[in-house]
């Protein structure tokens, strides 16, 4: 059983706090002074990292899909996400990204990043997790729309080539409803997949993903943007920096309330304990 994942300096997983996420996305619009806005938001706002996506448009989607021109104004490139990681390194986050492709994916390894995201569209896109997984480094992958045979052929690629992975729960709806975020499915991969499980976020506000942590999560990943307000498909249901910041603060306190999973005797019942009732006292 897979306990811990280490993602750069952070261990991820059984006793650890849970590893929250940044998700950028393409919510800077390809503009590099917003990316770098983002990344010291989310420093501020007490997140363990920040995630992009990496891609070539041309291989993302078809020059006739309704989305290129969207994706093709966010592109970034080789140097932009060189200048991000110095970014986030000097805001002490943990900076890596989604790849799409797998030019994409030695970019990321070049550069280098402490691990790979993959998205859920790509969880059954076999020969880019095989290239992934050959460059030996940490895969979080999400689950959405995937049922367990999905899961099972990409777990056996990781194992196949011995890295870590976690797997994350996801809806892929945008946004998708609180009532079908189905929380009990991180409790379903634990014992399905004896590895690290998270939750990837797409309802509104942050009510769900705090939800994930007490149901189990070891991950959670918001998107995250500077204003709510922006034109695009990701901000209405993102975080911006109040709700990332209220969002970090009540999972610390969620994590003080739920403790210690040891069966004991506690300190805060010490003074307590010489009332008990023994047999035949």
């Amino acid at each position: 059983m897979q306990e811990i994942v280490t993602i750069g300096h952070r261990k991820v997983g059984k006793g650890q706090p849970a590893f929250i996420v940044a998700e950028a996305g393409i919510s800077h619009g390809g503009d590099m002074e917003t990316a770098r806005k983002m990344v010291e938001g989310v420093a501020k706002c007490g997140a363990d990292a920040i995630k992009f996506q990496t891609y070539v448009t041309e291989k993302r989607v078809s020059k006739k899909s309704p989305l290129f021109n969207v994706l093709k104004k966010c592109e970034l490139k080789e140097e932009d996400f060189k200048e991000l990681s110095r970014i986030a390194k000097k805001n002490k986050i943990i900076f890596f990204s989604t790849p799409f492709d797998k030019e994409s994916v030695d970019l990321l390894t070049a550069l280098p990043v402490p691990a790979f995201k993959v998205a859920s569209f790509h969880i059954v896109n076999l020969d880019l997790l095989k290239h992934i997984a050959t460059k030996g480094l940490p895969i979080i992958a999400s689950r959405g729309m995937a049922d367990t045979k999905e899961i099972s052929r990409a777990v056996r690629i990781f194992e196949k080539y011995n890295v870590d992975y976690a797997l994350l729960h996801c809806v892929s709806a945008y946004p998708a409803k609180e009532e079908d975020a189905n929380l009990n499915v991180i409790t379903s991969l634990k014992n399905r997949f004896k590895c690290v499980v998270g939750y990837s976020d797409h309802t509104l506000g942050i009510k769900v993903p705090v939800y994930a942590v007490a149901s189990g999560a070891s991950i959670v990943e918001k998107h995250f943007t500077l204003d709510k307000n922006l034109p695009g498909p990701d901000h209405k249901l993102s975080a911006d920096p109040n709700d990332l910041k209220k969002m970090v603060s009540e999972i610390r306190d969620l994590e003080k309330i739920l403790g210690s999973s040891e069966i004991r005797l506690f300190d805060a019942e010490k003074d307590t304990i010489k009332y008990r009732k023994y047999s035949g006292i």
